[in-house]
């Protein structure tokens, strides 16, 4: 599906919205309230989704003040991996060249989303990882305050030393899954030799014993998954700190291309992608390629100021403008 328009005539507001009420949050919204229309208290997005003979409807609702609720089928939803798991839904925008170009945190994140989504028994690992970290730090602190003896922080070294094991183990799952396809991925769009690595090993209770002087002087656990990367390298160059503004969107193509392919092993089914803006930075050889990449059998929504940016025919065109979309 081709959504066209002019540039501020709402197409990626389409696409966000379809984000909010899927995955939970904005791809490019810093906070929730940048949802709500100037003027209005809240706003609310209601998605009907067909996975094979499947129907399922979910509605967010998100409030300028603060606060957010989700349904699923009519139902309220506790934690918003449930929806996840059942409407997984991917997204590029240029705001998601931050998979390559920020920092750690971003592609953990990443990562332990995709886990939730490829190995849904894993998914509640990073939580309770986090819980531990939080806990030992926080031991740490009341220790080095005198508050506590150190005693008190062992437990908590082999709790995490437990989820930490855990949890990189099922993060070098997910890497190894998804490595050979972005490979051959971003070869296919112009990114040779292209490698996605994780970068860590997993925390032993012997690393964090050795490491308890420094933890205490600085108050934090400096051994652990937390502090792990996900590598995207082209040969021997980090596309991070190296890599030109092309590779890097091309990557970001890739990684997604990727996740989308594993998805559907996993699934049967291709998830929807939403391509926000792709064309429009790429030359016509690599926007032949891209859409060359994408399975007939997934949905796949592209947004574009020109309808001629896109090298072939789309199954539905729609033009948004004044706060509405309409047949082409």
């Amino acid at each position: 599906m081709l959504i066209v328009g002019e540039n501020g005539s709402g197409k990626t507001s389409v696409l966000e919205a379809i984000h909010v009420a899927t995955q939970g949050f904005s791809p490019r919204a810093r906070a929730d309230r940048y949802l709500v229309r100037q003027g209005q208290h809240q706003a609310r997005v209601r998605v009907r989704a067909r996975e094979g003979a499947a129907l399922s409807e979910v509605e967010a609702l998100v409030r300028r003040d603060g606060g957010k609720e989700l349904r699923l089928n009519g139902r309220p939803v506790e934690s918003i991996e449930r929806v996840r798991a059942d409407l997984p839904v991917l997204v590029f925008t240029p705001d998601r060249l931050a998979l390559v170009k920020a920092g750690p945190v971003v592609r953990r994140a990443y990562l332990d989303r995709v886990l939730a989504r490829l190995q849904p028994t894993a998914a509640s690992l990073p939580r309770e990882y986090a819980f531990a970290l939080a806990q030992r730090n926080a031991a740490l602190r009341r220790a080095a305050a005198g508050l506590s003896g150190r005693d008190a922080i062992a437990p908590w070294s082999r709790s995490l030393a437990n989820l930490g094991s855990r949890l990189v183990a099922a993060r070098r799952r997910v890497v190894e899954e998804l490595a050979p396809l972005f490979s051959s991925y971003a070869e296919a769009l112009g990114v040779g030799d292209a490698r996605l690595s994780y970068q860590g090993d997993a925390p032993t209770l012997g690393d964090l014993e050795s490491r308890l002087g420094t933890d205490l002087d600085r108050g934090v656990t400096t051994v652990g998954p937390h502090l792990h990367d996900l590598g995207l390298a082209r040969g021997q160059r980090d596309l991070r700190m190296l890599g030109s503004q092309g590779e890097q969107r091309l990557a970001v193509l890739a990684l997604l291309l990727a996740e989308r392919e594993a998805l559907a092993r996993a699934r049967g089914l291709f998830p929807p992608l939403l391509l926000d803006d792709v064309l429009s930075e790429l030359d016509a050889p690599r926007r032949r390629a891209l859409i060359a990449l994408l399975p007939a059998s997934g949905q796949t929504l592209v947004t574009s100021a020109d309808r001629q940016a896109l090298p072939a025919n789309p199954a539905q065109t729609l033009v948004a403008g004044r706060g509405q979309l309409r047949e082409a």
